[in-house]
């Protein structure tokens, strides 16, 4: 399990920071395909392309997934009404996904039961 996995506190599974042009990942997920990690990749620095600031994927503490975003105060090229729009795209492109991210987190990190996890989903 996670270190900080159940203690109230979110997970930061990737991000990208336009400003300083990088993409981090947590290794903690290395058990992910790679597939999976290429494309929260691509995500994100699409995203950070595209919008500007930073962006981050994080588990909230519940073990949903949440996306964050942030600019600097003095970013005027940073287009908020973009950033909620293209969060709203990826959440749609990319349910399947983000359901599946989801419920890995819950399972490996969390420690949770997966017959409990199927019984909610019903």
């Amino acid at each position: 399990m996670c270190e900080n996995a159940g203690k109230g506190e979110k997970i930061v599974l990737c991000g990208a920071n336009a400003y300083e042009q990088k993409y981090y990942f947590n290794r903690k997920f290395d058990r992910l395909p790679q597939s999976v990690k290429d494309e929260l990749h691509i995500i994100c620095v699409l995203f950070t392309r595209e919008v500007g600031g930073v962006f981050l994927i994080v588990f909230e503490p519940d073990g949903t997934l949440a996306f964050e975003t942030d600019a600097a105060e003095d970013d005027l090229l940073y287009d908020e009404i973009s950033s909620g729009l293209l969060v709203g795209e990826i959440k749609r492109n990319r349910q399947e996904l983000l359901e599946s991210l989801t419920l890995y987190y819950r399972i490996f990190i969390l420690g949770e039961d997966l017959s409990e996890l199927t019984e909610e989903s019903q």
